[in-house]
């Protein structure tokens, strides 16, 4: 069974490439408090190793990835 996380904030980054992606991404879980929830869309392939990196030097949470088609869902709980 799948975990379903509600998000606190939802990010749609559509074919954003990374580096502008991750300025966007740094903003918006700043206003986020820990323990909150953002949702990331990206349908960019160069984004899915590189934002898994990133959560993990943010010292991030990743909960969970899902792939539907060229479209990629992160949630990722702020430290």
């Amino acid at each position: 069974m799948s975990l379903q996380y509600v998000p606190d904030v939802i990010y749609d980054a559509g074919h954003t490439e990374y580096g502008e992606l991750i300025k966007s991404l740094l903003l918006k879980t700043e206003a986020l408090i820990s323990g909150q929830i953002i949702e990331v869309i990206s349908n960019e392939p160069s984004v899915k190793e590189d934002l898994l990196t990133w959560v993990r030097i943010q010292k991030h949470t990743l909960l969970d990835r899902k792939d539907f088609g060229e479209s990629c869902y992160y949630y990722i709980e702020k430290r």
